[in-house]
């Protein structure tokens, strides 16, 4: 644990320094977008924080190669280098687009690329559901899933960077979460070690998140981007998908563990989706409004759930704390539930579910009691959110 915490604090410290730099060039020689006739923010804004991000990631990456405590994902480079290759590429391809707005499509299809780089050359798939021995029956079956899901969850993460802090703290909250279940998960299938990939891209991520959220905070003075936001996307799910690739289905299967422990064998597919759930209903409504109307799914427009909240008279800063308070309550409620399976709580996952239920109710309270006056979606407003969604 003591080295896990090390590499979020060395993270958190780089990519702090890194960002404050990138800012002052990018202010410097004025590498910001124009204002677009879409966007709410007033004021030109650099969104080149994905690339102090990735620089965060690299750094990371380089620092666990020196230490012995981390060579268990190192004695085969090629998963690694796939994830830092696939990672490049969709970082170049945000740059582009954050700087010149690149066609849906090619971003589309850089993601596809990056993806398949990660599941072929890395071989990190989906082989295996933990639901009674499930197992994922051809190799391009599981490909193809893999492949699916990483893109998926990638948009999903983009989809929600609309407000300053947003993202960066959704998906600090969401890792931490993560990464406290994926040590867990560790230790119940009795791992010879807790050090693995999908813990170690958790609590890199944890760090990227917390060195970059203070400039990035109301009123930002960067933007994460599309660089920032997909990098964060293809991550986290890739290490979600890493999982799957500890687990020996035959371990979680219910009549092993007991009848008792039954919604154990379902949460290393509950707990991934539920830190990204909020991302995941984001990204579906979006999709099913645009093409109801006979537009593209990633034509941008301004009625996503925090762009709804704002109207409903949240004030920015009131909304980003919302989004923080649903995926934490969502998500520490499916971690209870795995927990009190494996501790055999009593009450067992009831005590989740009853976590889960108290702190819905509250947030949905604090969600529909907006603190102020709505503002009319015509009327321009200096206090609106500083980025703007794709």
């Amino acid at each position: 644990m003591k080295q896990y915490l090390l590499i979020a604090v060395v993270t958190a410290v780089i990519t702090f320094a890194l960002s404050w730099a990138v800012w002052k060039i990018a202010i410097r020689y004025k590498l910001h977008p124009p204002i677009r006739e879409r966007d709410v923010h007033t004021r030109p804004t650099p969104r080149l924080g994905g690339i102090a991000m990735f620089l965060g990631v690299l750094a990371a990456f380089a620092i666990s190669s020196q230490i012995s405590f981390f060579s268990i994902f190192w004695a085969d480079p090629w998963p690694v280098l796939s994830i830092l290759g696939a990672t490049l590429l969709i970082v170049m391809v945000g740059i582009a687009d954050d700087l010149w707005d690149l066609d849906w499509m090619i971003k589309l299809a850089a993601q596809f690329l990056a993806a398949g780089i990660i599941a072929w050359f890395g071989q990190i798939q989906i082989y295996a559901l933990p639901i009674g021995g499930l197992t994922v029956g051809s190799s391009w079956v599981s490909f193809l899933l893999t492949v699916l899901s990483i893109v998926i969850v990638m948009n999903a993460v983009n989809f929600i960077d609309g407000l300053d802090g947003l993202v960066a703290g959704v998906c600090l909250i969401a890792n931490t979460i993560f990464f406290a279940y994926s040590y867990l998960l560790a230790r119940d299938t009795g791992a010879s070690t807790y050090f693995n990939l999908a813990s170690f891209i958790a609590v890199v991520l944890i760090g990227v998140c917390a060195g970059f959220l203070p400039l990035n905070w109301h009123r930002a003075k960067m933007f994460m981007g599309d660089s920032g936001a997909l990098m964060l996307g293809l991550l986290m799910a890739t290490s979600a998908v890493a999982i799957t690739g500890q687990l020996d289905p035959a371990v979680l299967d219910p009549d092993t563990l007991g009848r008792s422990q039954l919604l154990g064998a379902f949460i290393p597919i509950l707990l991934p989706v539920a830190v990204v759930l909020l991302p995941l209903l984001d990204f579906g409504s979006a999709v099913l409004r645009r093409m109801r109307a006979g537009k593209s799914p990633f034509s941008p427009d301004r009625k996503h759930l925090h762009h709804r909240m704002l109207d409903m008279g949240h004030s920015d800063r009131a909304a980003v704390l919302i989004f923080y308070s649903w995926t934490a309550v969502i998500g520490i409620a499916v971690l209870l539930m795995y927990i009190a399976t494996r501790e055999d709580w009593f009450g067992q996952y009831w005590i989740g579910v009853a976590f889960g239920v108290v702190g819905i109710a509250a947030c949905l309270v604090v969600t529909v009691m907006p603190t102020r006056r709505p503002i009319p979606e015509s009327t321009p407003d200096d206090r609106l959110p500083a980025e703007e969604t794709p």
